[in-house]
């Protein structure tokens, strides 16, 4: 990458290996499985760093592969799943090869309206067709990547979005398509557990079985500590590990937080980093976000308030209906718990993770919200 990002902390673009913390087990894990042409199923929670991942990975697979990732979070059906993966291989695939010749014509046959984005000047892909059309085209452009000379890795970012679709087994249609593919493997990465498992470990549904899975857990402490560290002293700036260890305490090692605050930290210090420092952005932080918060409040019954607020002072619930739980806070019976829980998951304000010895416990995975929430 020519550009460099404003700071060491970069929290949005992947701006290369020297950017990027850790993650070496990963990485060789996914190239492992992509050698090998096993495809892999990516979990994890919000803003934990799959993109980033994802990216990173991009940037150290070997070149005779072709690389294509697209994000379907924003997508509502086939058709827009259909838009979305024209427009990946587009920007990826030039049209003057073999392959991107035939792509190209494709797209033509099929009166495609390409536009450009205003500000990356980056094209997108958009096709008029009648409805069930996309799930046609889909299995075309995927058979025509696999007749690539180069073998094809596709990540599908947000992947657990196609169970929302309205075409009803959506699920058993793709992976109909890519049991035939030879020369095309698969990262399905997503940020909702629950719905991920339920695609690919429930005995029931086609894609059980049909992939890898990589968790991805937060960075290891000790590594990360290294890392900001180094990344302040390479910028001629400096900062304890005293502070460093402050900082990871208070985002909970949670990777997009970690760097949120460090990149704000980095920038307001002139030449060393302290609590103070850290502290100051920390607020800062949480009053720019009261307005969400008080948003989140509102959308919100009585009682899931009261929930929620419970598991921001506990910081992970083990036995969300044990009764010293509910009497600790006055809740009422636990299946109004019960109700409240499956509302704030639906709205992604809580999730369902695991601890190292498989314990299933609930918590709230937006750091400034549960920190926000602790001081009320």
């Amino acid at each position: 990458m020519n550009k460099k990002p404003p700071t060491p902390f970069p929290t949005t673009t992947y701006y290369g290996p020297e950017y990027f913390c850790d993650r070496k087990e990963e990485i060789k894990t996914l190239i492992n499985n992509i050698n090998s042409h096993q495809s892999t199923t990516l979990i994890a929670i919000i803003r934990m760093g799959k993109t980033g991942l994802i990216n990173h990975l991009q940037y150290h697979i070997s070149k005779d592969w072709e690389s294509i990732y697209i994000d379907i979070l924003s997508t509502e059906n086939l058709n827009d799943l259909l838009n979305s993966l024209s427009t990946a291989i587009l920007k990826t695939i030039p049209e003057k090869t073999k392959i991107g010749q035939k792509i190209w014509n494709f797209f033509k046959s099929l009166h495609v309206t390409l536009s450009y984005d205003p500000l990356t000047r980056e094209p997108n892909v958009s096709f008029d067709l009648k409805q069930n059309e996309g799930k046609t085209q889909i299995k075309n452009l995927l058979h025509m990547l696999d007749q690539h000379h180069k073998p094809v890795l596709i990540a599908i970012d947000e992947f657990q979005q196609i169970t929302s679709y309205p075409e009803k087994g959506t699920d058993a249609y793709l992976r109909t398509i890519i049991q035939q593919l030879k020369n095309v493997v698969f990262i399905f990465s997503g940020s909702q557990q629950h719905i991920m498992h339920d695609l690919f470990s429930n005995p029931s549904k086609p894609f059980f079985r049909s992939t890898a899975f990589l968790h991805l857990e937060k960075i290891n402490f000790k590594t990360y500590q290294k890392f900001i560290i180094n990344q302040f002293e390479n910028h001629k700036k400096g900062i304890s590990k005293e502070v460093v260890e402050e900082i990871l305490n208070w985002t909970y090692l949670h990777t997009y937080y970690v760097q949120l605050l460090c990149n704000r930290v980095f920038m307001v210090c002139k030449k060393e980093a302290t609590t103070k420092t850290w502290q100051n952005e920390a607020t800062r932080l949480l009053k720019e976000q009261e307005m969400v918060f008080f948003t989140y409040r509102e959308m919100l019954t009585k009682s899931q308030w009261k929930l929620i607020k419970a598991i921001a002072k506990e910081g992970k619930v083990y036995s969300i209906t044990a009764t010293s739980f509910i009497q600790k806070y006055g809740f009422g019976s636990s299946s109004g718990i019960l109700r409240s829980v499956h509302s704030l998951m639906k709205k992604e304000l809580i999730n369902k993770q695991y601890d190292d010895e498989g314990n299933q416990y609930y918590s709230i995975y937006d750091v400034l919200f549960l920190r926000w929430l602790e001081a009320l």
